[in-house]
């Protein structure tokens, strides 16, 4: 009896009425990135800050009735309040940007890497600002009209909402226009609006892409002294793909603190002005190893060609990927592949998640095992956030107090800073241990590393955290990116130290990375460009 007389008094309204209700309470209380650039950017235009604020309301007015069909309207309003919800909490918190790429890269985070972002206050906003709603949505009693009637209604509602919305973005188009151009992140804010466009083109590119099959490049490579091989010592090169790292924070590029104590009593070059091909890990490590650069680089491009490693198999080299992230993105498909970040090693691992400490385990016993040119990639977990404090040991806790929550806004920035800060010291160290493993093998080797991290991070800059921004707009912070290089005494004598002295300080990318490691391996091939390998631009004159 309780039950029924609860659901006796179940509210009754309007399919319109309870449509423009939700569209308002989406469009202003769950809007508030979008809002608060809106008042920046609009700043001093109040005419045209009220005709966006009125032209929105119609064009969200009638895309909200227009889903007031019986039997479609509950769902799918409460499709819009949970994804408004959910988008909002991270634009809001961290100041993304809910694109494809972003989709893209949350589609493939691994589960103790999503855990980190539910946190107890991504719970409670949900409840508040999404179930909750969501739950009078559905508790509600719609009144429908019969299917003419509803129609006639609705068309004269939509019909002078999207007049509205026209008329209004028409009487500040100038505005508008110069405001989109100059502040293009501007739009793609608005919830829930961007962020379900963003995942429909996910989901239509995916169901393309599961057809692609990758061409063959490079099947001409060789090594250039193949002949002669038995009577040098095996070329090996460590490819180090970092994680997060921004080249603000190395001390080797001039940051302020000692964040690279172990690098720094290392005989390395570091470049110092280097950038990222993406923001995201999911568009920036296919697009290093595939050889396209950042200019020419799509998803699907990518997806319909072989990589660095194929070629280098084609060249007859031993190839081998290890990873402690959430994956290769597709890179390490053809080649031995061992994921170890589903370690439950005690030492190393913790919560699903392992220390980079992990990649030198067995890396020592790699190296013995080494008889011929070998290439071994070492994919880091690095600085991944928000949960820096996760990255790095306590005895590399260098700077205190360290933000030890995922949820930033329970650390001052300081303290985030310094978590952050911890965990490239960290990474410092791993580097800094693959350099001396590979020294010590110079009796039987010809050894190098290379490390590049795949995209930088934001750090409270203009109000942003984390990264993902789009490449066109993205801070600095994100896409410039450590670059580091160490040669192996051999490797070195076949280059000139003067030029070495002028590139650290030229302009360098992703672009550099296929290439160059193509040129530390000296193979010959048609798709190596000898103007983005390094190793080529300072080949020694007697080399």
């Amino acid at each position: 009896m309780k039950l029924e007389a609860l659901l006796a008094r179940r509210p009754r309204i309007g399919s319109v009425t309870l449509a423009i209700v939700t569209a308002l309470y989406v469009l202003f209380a769950l809007n508030q990135s979008f809002w608060g650039k809106t008042f920046t950017y609009l700043s001093g235009q109040n005419l045209a800050l009220a005709c966006l604020m009125v032209g929105l309301s119609g064009g969200y007015v009638a895309l909200f009735v227009t889903v007031s069909v019986k039997y479609l309207m509950k769902p799918v309003l409460i499709l819009f309040i949970l994804t408004a919800a959910a988008t909002a909490w991270f634009m809001d918190q961290f100041g993304v940007i809910v694109d494809l790429d972003m989709i893209r890269n949350a589609a493939e985070t691994s589960m103790p890497e999503a855990n980190h972002l539910i946190t107890a206050g991504f719970v409670v906003h949900m409840v508040l600002y999404g179930l909750l709603p969501s739950a009078l949505v559905a508790w509600a009693r719609i009144r429908h009209r019969n299917f003419p009637r509803k129609f006639a209604y609705n068309m004269a509602i939509i019909v002078p909402c999207l007049a509205l919305l026209l008329g209004a973005g028409l009487a500040q188009a100038g505005i508008f226009a110069f405001a989109t151009r100059q502040h293009r992140d501007w739009f793609d804010t608005l919830n829930p609006i961007f962020p379900m466009v963003s995942a429909g083109r996910y989901l239509a590119g995916s169901a393309k892409e599961r057809d692609i099959v990758a061409q063959p490049i490079g099947t001409d490579a060789k090594v250039r002294d193949a002949a002669t091989a038995s009577n040098r010592k095996p070329r090996v090169t460590i490819v180090v793909v970092g994680e997060t790292a921004r080249a603000d924070s190395f001390q080797l590029g001039g940051y302020a603190r000692a964040t690279n104590p172990e690098l720094s009593k290392r005989d390395i070059l570091y470049f110092t002005d280097t950038s990222s091909c993406g923001t995201a890990t999911a568009v920036s490590v296919p697009c290093m190893f595939s050889g396209l650069g950042r200019g020419s680089y799509s998803h699907g491009k990518g997806l319909a060609r072989e990589n660095l490693m194929d070629v280098l198999v084609h060249a007859g080299i031993r190839t081998e990927w290890w990873d402690n992230n959430t994956g290769s993105k597709g890179m390490a498909e053809r080649i031995p592949y061992k994921e170890l970040y589903r370690s439950d090693d005690p030492r190393f691992c913790e919560n699903g998640e392992c220390k980079d400490a992990i990649l030198l385990d067995q890396l020592n016993a790699w190296l013995n095992s080494v008889t011929g040119d070998s290439v071994l990639v070492l994919h880091q977990l690095g600085s991944h956030g928000p949960a820096y404090y996760a990255r790095y040991p306590d005895e590399y806790r260098l700077f205190t107090p360290d933000c030890r929550s995922s949820e930033f806004s329970k650390c001052h920035r300081d303290d985030i800073v310094n978590a952050y800060d911890n965990s490239i010291a960290y990474t410092d160290h791993i580097l800094a241990s693959v350099i001396d493993m590979l020294n010590a093998q110079q009796g039987r080797i010809s050894p190098s590393m290379i490390y590049m991290s795949d995209h930088g991070e934001s750090l409270g800059e203009k109000g942003l955290f984390l990264h993902g921004a789009p490449w066109v707009v993205a801070p600095a912070q994100q896409t410039h990116i450590p670059f580091v290089l160490w040669l192996g005494e051999e490797a070195k004598r076949r280059t000139n130290p003067a030029c070495w002295a002028k590139q650290v300080s030229l302009p360098q990318s992703h672009d550099n990375l296929f290439h160059t490691v193509l040129g530390m391996m000296q193979v010959d091939t048609e798709v190596r460009n000898p103007k983005l390998d390094l190793m080529s631009v300072c080949q020694a004159a007697n080399s």
